[in-house]
Formats: structure tokens, C-alpha cells, sequence
């Protein structure tokens, strides 16, 4: 991983420059400007009252004598070990977080004798009014309620330390949101994770004493400051902070939590344990392009891919999943949108809120890469919110089955400002009044699919997700029985197949009749649950149902048969290509599979896909022209969506479509990536299905029936080829020698 380490020799000019460092559940920007060392801190599931993803402050560090004098300066992220190194002159400072504990590190080494000076920052120090705009990073969105406020933090000094943490206090949005969906009758059954929240930490250091507390605005927002000395110059200083994030009656139990966490800080093997699961981490899976080729646009792709994955493990093991509108490393938003001039806990799309179609592009690409146990925060986010969802079928429809909306709150209902606020009364309470997002609650059908594959891929046991899966599938059973009987006296079509109407292709083909992505999801998650092993399954009852799916429409276009977008629809209203989601994420069509002729028709031909085509943010077409084979079309959006985005840092990409950094630009890059470099159906394994033989690549990735491939191909041959296990190099078709 070293020839991808970035490294700057100079200074930054903002948190814009900042440079991610983290581990476990723990993001920090770091940067250094006008001779200081700072970082922001994020953690996993730290939301306020609003929902809001609360930063937990911000670490200045000075030293006297200054060491960065003279321009002596260097900057780097040690990928291998997933730690930050500052060097001036003979001073070095490393940064790193504990992967096991939540606790950040700053160690700072020096040849002559040092001051240190570190400030706790916070801009939370008093109640904050919510201005306009300021709400899209709360669950209110653009429909703030009259003086909402961001309420201030506790900061305190004990004992030479900073103890600092927001607490929630009620109502919370969770109340809010409860009352405006008419389901106050079941409220005391639903998983509330607001209530009695605290998350915040403590700041130490072992040779330092509190001085004194000020005021400073950075960037935009004033914020008070806590300061602690070095008690006298020394050549080594160790700074940490620990940090605590849980549901708790009182405080004195959270400040009982922290200190217990507080003393894994002393531990001596956690720098080393940490860094030996980074160099796992990295063994696991990698693509390393045209590594000789240093500074060219295929070398940039595979360093950027292999940053982006650095990021994504900042929060293997976090309480909620990684965000896809920023994850854990968001900065000022001026220097993403000079009109959004608010606090550093600003983000678009929201904190608490999740938009599955979003997120599903930051964990697809976890199943390849191996990382099959950071794919956990996604999946236990659906288990934990599966019971609202179910009673919310239960309340507004009579019904069995978990209906999860598309912009949903991490408590398991429709955001409220998607939801509407100006709701007609006839308008069926269970949907969302909004043009984008009504009747759209397929997504759930891809998360299942992953926990699927995870089985597939890992022989993991998915025992305990298997309600989840039979749940969601059981809504569209019932649901849309329940609307045909409701229209009229049959519940089925003329063919025995359920009417799945209304629905809708993504966002974009509205009021839908049998939409594609969601026929092609029903039919995989059910063919792929009926063919499952060593679990707990119905498989009589879930084969009934697959035999009630209506069959993928297709249509005839200047000659040429396409896949359809649905059978029918009313408007068109966004822009996404939801015609070839029967090829990813459903894999129903592609290399090695019957009628590909149609997915290629449909992307080369289609008008709206031909008009919607781009690589940034959560565009996915360079993800289907690598599972089609189209080798010329993958490495060109390729080359343009793992590009280096347009910060310092080069795997920041967007905004795009959501927020900075774009976490579902990356994931889709990611995606797409992978697939042009190997592909199963069945079990043949199709290698550089969509590779372009100019360039030089090593890699290696997971794929089902727990194999792992390792390849290198070289001037156009391939070299080495391990797979493992052994008898599956049968298995494997060289496609690089097709072209």
C-alpha cells in the first residue's frame, strides 16, 4: 500500500485539505494550518435531538518551538498502518484511533524538548437557532419548525482533562414524527434510539494541566475553547481522547462507561494491534493498477479505489452504517457550497435519515472486497428498526410484513419532511406524499440480497436475518393482494401473478405498473431464499409466492427489443436507468447468461439512458457496460468516476447528487471496478470480463463459494493466477484473450 500514500509538503489552507484518519467506528479529518495541527472528531451514531450526526468537536494542537519553521513540512497518510505522520524539522506526530476501543491517539516525538498546547474546540457551546437551509442536516429538511435550535453540549474540566458530551433531551424528532404519522396509539412499541442519548468523550494528556478557556470563530462559526499546557518541555507528549456514545438514564453511568473506556488507553499492545489490522485489512483484497505507471489516470483509479476503501474502514465496526452523503469525514460546508455557511455538523440528505438506494452503493462493493464483516452495520440497522416497520404495516393496513420507506429515519419511519407536512386527508397514511419517493420501498429487497450473498460468499450464518428477508417479502405479498382486492373482485392477474401497481422504477418512472427492479428483486431474493441450506426457511410458502411474480416486460424500440422500465408508468421524474437493474444488482442478465443481446440493446439504445448517462455520484453506468462486457464503455466512465475528485485529498469526490465526500460516488466506483476485473455465473468464474489489455493490473477479490482469486495480468498476458480453493481454477474462463 505504500506507493499509494498520499503525501503533502505543504500546509493546508482550510479543513477542505484535511486528510481522513480512523478505525473501528471513528473518523477525524486531520490537517495542518498556519503551523497547527488540527482534526475534526465523528463517530458512528452520535445523533442529537434533531437527528443531526453531531461532530464531537475539534483538536488543536501547538507546539513552542514551532517545528514546522523554515518550511520544513510533510504530511502523510500511512495507509498500512492507518495512521496520520506530521513531520517538521526533528519533531514527528502521529495521529492514529484505536480499532478495538474508541480512543483517538496523538503521540508527539521530538529530538529537542517541546511545549505542547491542545485546545478542545466546541461551537456547541451554547444553543445554536437552526437557520434556513441549516435543516437538510437534521431530519426537518427544508420545513423547519419555528425556532428549532441545536442544544449545546456540556463541556467540564476534571482533573486535567476536558470532559465534553451532548445529551438528549425530549421531545426529540422521534416524538415529532410519531404524532405527524398518526401512530401515537403504538408509540410505546416502537425502538426509539434518541431517547436519553449521550455522545461526547474526554481529552487527556499525560504531562498536561487545564490553563484557561477563550472564544475564536473558524471558518464560519464562533466556538469557545478549553486549553491544557504541558506541565514543562518534554521530548515526548501523548494526547487522547476517548470517546462514548450510549443510551443512558443518567450521566453518571455514561461518565462510569467512559472512564472504564478511558483506561484501554494505557493498554501497550493496542497501537500494535491496531496496526496489524490495517495490514490484515489490506491482505484481504486490493487492485493495484499500472503500478509502474505512477501518476497516470489508471494508476490514479486503483490508488483511488484503494483510498476509498481506506475510508470505508474508519467504520467496520461502527453502531450505525457508514453515511453515503459525507460518512465520517464531512468539513465546513462552505468549501463544498459557499452558500451553506454553517457549523461543521452540517450535511445534506440529513444525519439520522438513510436513503436506502443511496447506501445500498456503499456495502455492495463489501462482498468482493472481502470485508464481509463491516457489511454488519448495515444489516443489524434493518434489524433493529424491523418491528416499527412491521407494526407500521399492522397500523395503517391490517397486514403482516415490514414496509421500510426509501428517506427513512433511523427509528424506522419516512423522514417527515418526506413524508409531508401539508398532507391531504384522503391521502393513504402509510405513504409518502411526495413525487419522488411514493410507493417506493423496494431498495430493502438489495440489503436482503447482500445478507444472501454474505451466506453465499462467506458461508455466513444468516440465521438470525431470515425473519428480516421473509418479512419484507411478506409486505408485497399481502400488500398487493390487498390493493387488487380493494380495485376489484380478483387478486391476481389473468396469468396467476400479483398486480404490482402502484409502484415505481426508482425514483424516476412514477405510479408504475409491475416495475422492473422491484419484479427482478422479488423474483432473485425468492429464488435465492428457496435455495438456501442449513436454515430456517419455508421453502414451500416462499415458492408459491415466486410463482405469483409477473415476468420483466420488454419492448420493441426502432426494431430492437429493450428491457422495459416497467410495464407501464405515468411520468418520468428523476434520472436514474432502473431498465438494467435486472443486471446489477439482480444479475438476471449479463456474461455467461441467456438474452444479454437485451441488456446491451437496452444500454446502447434507450432514450432515457442514452439521455441520463454519467459517471458522478450515484450513477451506476459504469457498472452495467463492465457486467455487460462492454470493455471500451466501462474503462471510460471508469476513468471518469475514480478520477481525483476536486479536494486536496483525492478520494473526496462530489458533491455529486448528495454531499462531500460522496460515499456512494466511490461505492459505485468501487462496484464497477471490481466487475470489469472478474465475474461469476453459476460456477464458472469469467476473468478481465471487461479489462482493456493495456493495462497492467494485480488484484485480488472474493467471490462466492468462499473463493478468492488472485491475478496478475502484464503487458496484455495473464501471469500469476491463484485461486482459492484449488479446484476451482476449472472453474475460471481467461476472457482477456477474446479481445
Amino acid at each position: 500500500m505504500d506507493i499509494y500514500n498520499p503525501v503533502w509538503t505543504s500546509q493546508s489552507a482550510g479543513s477542505h485539505e484535511s486528510m481522513p484518519c480512523g478505525g473501528g467506528d471513528i473518523g477525524l479529518n486531520v490537517w495542518v494550518e498556519k503551523d497547527d495541527v488540527l482534526f475534526y472528531i465523528s463517530r458512528s451514531g452520535s445523533f442529537d435531538e434533531n437527528n443531526t450526526l453531531l461532530k464531537s468537536g475539534r483538536v488543536r494542537l501547538r507546539l513552542t518551538p514551532n517545528p514546522f519553521r523554515d518550511n520544513d513540512f510533510s504530511q502523510t497518510l500511512n495507509l498500512s498502518d492507518g495512521k496520520v505522520i506530521i513531520r517538521g524539522g526533528t519533531t514527528a506526530i502521529e495521529v492514529w484511533v484505536d480499532v478495538h476501543n474508541p480512543i483517538i491517539h496523538v503521540e508527539v516525538n521530538s529530538k529537542e524538548k517541546v511545549e505542547t498546547e491542545v485546545f478542545y474546540e466546541n461551537w456547541r457551546y451554547k444553543d445554536r437557532l437552526v437557520r434556513k437551509g441549516e435543516g437538510n442536516q437534521n431530519s426537518y429538511k427544508w420545513a423547519l419548525p419555528e425556532k428549532l435550535f441545536t442544544k449545546s453540549d456540556i463541556i467540564e474540566v476534571e482533573k486535567e482533562a476536558v470532559c465534553f458530551y451532548h445529551r438528549n433531551s425530549s421531545p426529540t424528532i422521534f416524538d415529532v414524527t410519531v404524532s405527524q404519522q398518526g401512530l401515537d396509539s403504538v408509540k410505546n412499541r416502537f425502538f426509539n434510539p434518541l431517547e436519553n442519548l449521550i455522545s461526547g468523550g474526554k481529552l487527556w494528556g499525560d504531562n498536561l494541566k487545564y490553563s484557561h478557556t477563550g472564544y475564536g470563530t473558524y471558518m464560519d462559526t464562533d466556538y469557545q475553547f478549553w486549553s491544557l499546557k504541558s506541565k514543562k518541555p518534554a521530548s515526548g507528549h501523548r494526547i487522547c481522547v476517548a470517546l462514548h456514545t450510549a443510551q443512558e438514564e443518567g450521566i453518571d453511568d455514561w461518565k462510569k462507561a467512559l472512564d472504564r473506556i478511558s483506561r484501554q488507553a494505557d493498554v501497550l499492545s493496542a497501537k500494535q494491534t491496531a496496526q496489524k489490522w490495517w495490514q490484515d485489512y489490506w491482505e484481504r483484497s486490493y487492485i493495484i493498477i499500472d503500478k509502474d505507471r505512477k501518476g497516470s489516470e489508471a494508476w490514479k483509479t486503483g490508488r483511488n479505489y484503494q483510498l476509498f476503501r481506506y475510508m470505508l474502514g474508519c467504520n467496520a465496526y461502527g453502531a450505525y452504517p457508514t453515511k453515503f452523503n459525507g460518512g465520517l469525514f464531512t468539513f465546513d460546508p462552505v468549501f463544498v457550497d459557499s452558500t451553506q455557511a454553517f457549523t461543521p455538523d452540517y450535511r445534506k440528505w440529513g444525519g439520522g435519515t438513510f436513503t436506502a438506494q443511496n447506501q445500498r452503493l456503499v456495502y455492495f462493493p463489501m462482498l468482493k472486497s472481502g470485508d464481509f464483516d463491516m457489511m454488519g452495520a448495515q444489516f443489524d440497522f434493518y434489524l433493529r428498526i424491523l418491528r416499527n416497520a412491521e407494526i407500521r404495516s399492522q397500523s395503517y393496513w391490517g397486514h403482516d410484513g415490514a414496509c421500510f420507506t426509501e428517506q427513512m429515519e433511523n427509528f424506522g419511519l419516512p423522514n417527515p419532511s418526506e413524508y409531508g407536512w401539508k398532507r391531504p386527508d384522503y391521502f393513504d397514511k402509510g405513504i409518502e406524499y411526495n413525487a419522488w419517493l411514493e410507493y417506493q420501498w423496494d431498495t430493502v429487497l438489495e440489503f436482503c440480497l447482500m445478507i444472501l450473498e454474505t451466506n453465499a460468499y462467506n458461508n455466513s450464518d444468516i440465521t438470525r436475518y431470515i425473519p428480516f428477508i421473509e418479512s419484507c417479502l411478506t409486505f408485497f405479498d399481502e400488500h398487493y393482494t390487498r390493493l387488487a382486492k380493494r380495485r376489484g373482485a380478483k387478486s391476481l392477474d389473468e396469468n396467476g401473478h400479483l398486480v404490482l401497481y402502484p409502484g415505481t422504477a426508482c425514483e424516476t418512472y412514477k405510479m408504475a405498473y409491475n416495475a422492473t427492479p422491484t419484479v427482478a428483486a422479488l423474483t432473485v431474493v425468492l429464488e435465492r431464499l428457496v435455495a438456501l441450506d442449513n436454515h430456517p426457511v419455508d421453502k414451500e410458502k416462499w415458492e408459491g409466492m415466486l410463482s405469483r411474480i409477473p415476468p420483466i416486460t420488454t419492448r420493441v424500440m426502432d426494431g430492437r427489443e429493450l428491457i422495459a422500465p416497467a410495464r407501464l408508468w405515468e411520468r418520468v421524474n428523476n434520472v436514474e436507468s432502473p431498465q438494467l437493474y435486472p443486471v446489477f444488482p439482480w444479475r438476471l442478465y449479463g456474461i455467461g447468461k441467456k438474452d444479454i443481446h437485451l441488456a446491451i440493446n437496452t444500454y446502447l439504445y434507450d432514450p432515457d439512458m442514452l439521455k441520463f448517462r454519467s459517471h458522478v455520484g450515484w450513477k451506476q453506468d459504469n457498472i452495467f457496460a463492465a457486467c455487460l462486457g462492454l470493455t471500451d464503455e466501462a474503462k471510460r466512465l471508469t476513468l471518469l468516476k475514480m478520477a481525483d475528485g476536486p479536494f486536496r485529498f483525492p478520494a473526496f469526490w462530489g458533491p455529486g447528487f448528495d454531499w462531500t465526500p460522496d460515499h456512494n460516488w466511490g461505492g459505485s466506483g468501487m462496484i464497477g471496478l471490481q466487475e470489469m476485473l472478474v465475474q461469476t455465473v453459476d460456477d464458472k468464474i469469467y476473468l478481465f470480463p471487461a479489462w482493456p489489455k493495456e493495462w497492467n493490473v494485480h488484484f485480488k477479490l472474493h467471490l462466492s463459494g468462499n473463493t478468492i482469486v488472485e491475478a496478475e495480468l502484464v503487458n496484455g498476458k495473464l501471469g500469476k493466477l491463484n485461486v482459492s480453493p484449488s479446484h476451482r481454477l476449472k472453474d475460471v474462463i481467461n476472457m482477456i484473450g477474446d479481445r
